[in-house]
């Protein structure tokens, strides 16, 4: 499948499922959303491995690369996502996970010695700034709330946001020590969402958090779409793009997503951003655009599911 279908099936899935994920708030705790959303996507990739005829064991010197590229991406980062979006529109942490584009190529220099492009420093600057012009009216009400005593949920929410950002962008790195032990990215991507899912399963249990069943159609079918297309679909198509040009490529779609995912906060969550928060969107993103234009770092050899070479 050429890297151009790869990136927009990504982008237009994940454009939306930061809304979907509102559909799993409520009576079932985050934690357990996402046991339940990555144990029913793992499962699905496990069958899928079969029907191709796969063996499932990874060697040791693999596995424990996929261990923690999925604690990363599909542990810690989705427990914050999740909690952040009880407390935060999903289209701002949407916005947020925009910010990817600078800690990839971050984590890049500091465990693989990447070279970063001066363009790249710049653009994180005038991000940053646009972040802050985003949340300055909601920050100040906040942090108002909280010296008259309040709780401050909200800037909770805004931490674990970037938390997650951070994790998910050490997870696409990780991806990259993954794809030297093995080409196979739909057996390594299962295995990654099952640890994701068994760290997720652990915190629940440590925490004394129960598993309740889903209480209604609506979250079933969120779901249902967050497991298959959110995870299964969205996710090989991802770690496919970074197999083929590399993690600081990939992030293209950190441009797109948050675009479609505030439309969908203005449309389906009464969200209103005043010419402050629309400066600062356009800002971030904007940056995050100039930053991708940087000159593009050695090509990376393509694999395929199934270990064999394949072109764009």
């Amino acid at each position: 499948m050429p890297s151009s279908v790869l990136f927009t099936i990504a982008s237009l899935i994940w454009g939306s499922t930061f809304w979907a994920i509102t559909l799993q708030l409520g009576e079932v705790p985050p934690a357990v959303s996402v046991v339940y959303r990555f144990a029913l996507a793992s499962s699905v990739l496990f069958v899928l491995c079969i029907g191709r005829g796969y063996k499932l064991q990874l060697p040791w010197r693999t596995q424990k690369w996929v261990m923690l590229q999925g604690m990363a991406t599909f542990g810690l980062s989705y427990i914050c996502t999740y909690q952040a979006e009880e407390v935060v529109v999903s289209g701002l942490v949407a916005v947020l996970f925009a910010l990817m584009v600078f800690w990839t190529p971050v984590l890049g220099r500091v465990f693989y010695g990447t070279p970063i492009a001066p363009r790249t420093w710049g653009a994180g600057a005038v991000a940053t700034g646009g972040v802050a012009l985003l949340f300055y009216h909601s920050i100040g009400t906040a942090w108002r709330d909280v010296q008259a005593g309040g709780s401050g949920h909200f800037l909770l929410g805004v931490i674990l946001a970037l938390v997650a950002t951070i994790a998910s962008s050490a997870g696409s790195i990780v991806v990259g020590k993954v794809r030297e032990q093995s080409g196979n990215v739909m057996l390594t991507t299962a295995w990654s969402m099952f640890w994701g899912t068994a760290l997720v399963a652990l915190y629940v249990l440590l925490t004394g958090q129960r598993f309740v069943l889903p209480p209604t159609a609506s979250y079933t079918l969120g779901l249902l779409y967050l497991s298959i297309f959110g995870s299964v679909i969205a996710f090989l198509a991802y770690f496919t793009l970074i197999n083929r040009i590399g993690p600081q490529k990939a992030v293209y779609i950190g441009v797109i997503t948050p675009v479609l995912s505030v439309l969908l906060s203005i449309k389906l969550e009464h969200y209103r951003p005043g010419p402050v928060e629309f400066l600062g969107m356009v800002l971030c993103l904007g940056s995050v655009a100039w930053a991708l234009l940087a000159p593009a770092a050695k090509p990376v050899q393509p694999v395929t599911l199934n270990n064999a070479t394949e072109t764009q």
